[in-house]
């Protein structure tokens, strides 16, 4: 006549949960700073690599133009000898803002000074070799 409740649950308790909770937690404070610090490094990369560009598009702007060494290059000059639509080309600026200003032939770009502070925490000044401020 009367049935029984049953009273077997299947589930998980209360410590266990904050167990995995805490276990993730865990594999996250230690996985966020190693992605800043691998996002940090691509910008310097990316930057590193800007002033590759800008060093070849002088150089192409001075052979085109009959510039001799210590000739002044504009931005508006040297930016058409990039990718267009490119944040370089649209702007002159490095990745963080940074603008990389007219350049000169014959003579190697250097890294933004804000920028350099800004990453030099994963980018010594051999990274920026020949590039470095």
């Amino acid at each position: 006549m009367f049935k029984k409740l049953q009273t077997n649950r299947a589930g998980f308790t209360l410590v266990e949960i904050m167990i995995v909770v805490a276990i993730i937690a865990l594999l996250a404070a230690i996985a966020v700073p190693g992605f800043l610090r691998a996002r940090k490094r691509s910008q310097a990369s990316r930057i590193l690599n800007d002033l590759r560009m800008i060093d070849s598009a002088v150089d192409q702007y001075a052979i085109e133009t009959n510039r001799t060494t210590g000739a002044t290059v504009n931005i508006a000059d040297w930016t058409n000898y990039v990718k267009k639509g490119t944040q370089l080309y649209n702007s002159g600026n490095s990745l963080l803002g940074s603008g990389y200003g007219n350049q000169v032939v014959d003579t190697i770009p250097t890294v933004p000074p804000n920028d350099y502070a800004t990453l030099s925490d994963v980018a010594g000044v051999g990274f920026w070799s020949p590039y470095g401020p």
